[in-house]
């Protein structure tokens, strides 16, 4: 696990600016070069000793429990690496709303899918991928396009990648599309979000801001 945060805001797509509680796992399976937590799993530039704990199942839905935000949300790194214990750890979380960030290239389990409010999907576009990281699964998602419980969230730099995110979207039939600028300080953000804004309604798909930079910046565990 890399760190437990909270309580705060959920900062990005349907449930922003909800209170919320994040649990963040170590570990992905991509090697993103613009990846805003780097510390999860480029383990040449950090220790995984040090920015890196082990903790039980039961030790973290305690965390959990014990505050009082509803909804919980598990992001990485990317946590279906670790599907097996992400089932135990929603289990034990009776009475919340545990929503799941991935970036949508592992199929998920059906008792997971059982288990979870929502799948946060964030398919990375080639600009943003690493290369030869196969950014694009398409049994992975395809299986969450299908599920009832995904909501697809792409990071954008630029109006000209929204062509590839409609050809994703046409491609595997998304349903409930999130726009959100690439950005890591609150000018940007906002700078990108206004040129996007207009293409973004011509599309039919919505905008989220990035709720927690346009607060609080680059701070972490805010």
């Amino acid at each position: 696990m890399a760190e437990c945060f909270g309580p705060t805001f959920q900062g990005e797509g349907p449930s922003v600016g909800q209170q919320a509680l994040f649990v963040r796992l170590s570990r992905c399976n991509l090697r993103c070069p613009g990846c805003d937590t780097p510390e999860t799993w480029d383990w040449s530039r950090f220790d995984p000793r040090e920015v890196s704990t082990r903790h039980s199942v039961e030790d973290l839905a305690a965390w959990v429990m014990a505050r009082s935000p509803r909804l919980v949300v598990v992001t990485g790194g990317e946590p279906l690496l670790q599907q097996p214990k992400l089932v135990d750890l929603v289990q034990l979380l009776s009475g919340r709303r545990v929503e799941m960030e991935t970036n949508g290239t592992i199929v998920p389990r059906p008792e997971l899918v059982e288990s979870v409010a929502a799948f946060n999907v964030s398919p990375k576009l080639e600009a943003f991928a690493a290369p030869r990281d196969r950014q694009i699964i398409p049994e992975a998602l395809s299986a969450f396009a299908t599920c009832g419980k995904a909501r697809f969230k792409f990071v954008v730099r630029e109006a000209a990648q929204l062509d590839e995110v409609a050809s994703v979207v046409e491609t595997f039939s998304l349903p409930d599309v999130w726009i959100m600028p690439e950005g890591t300080s609150s000018e940007t953000v906002l700078g990108r979000m206004r040129e996007l804004a207009d293409e973004v309604l011509k599309r039919g798909w919505n905008l989220t801001p990035r709720l927690h930079t346009l607060l609080w910046e680059a701070e972490r565990g805010r």
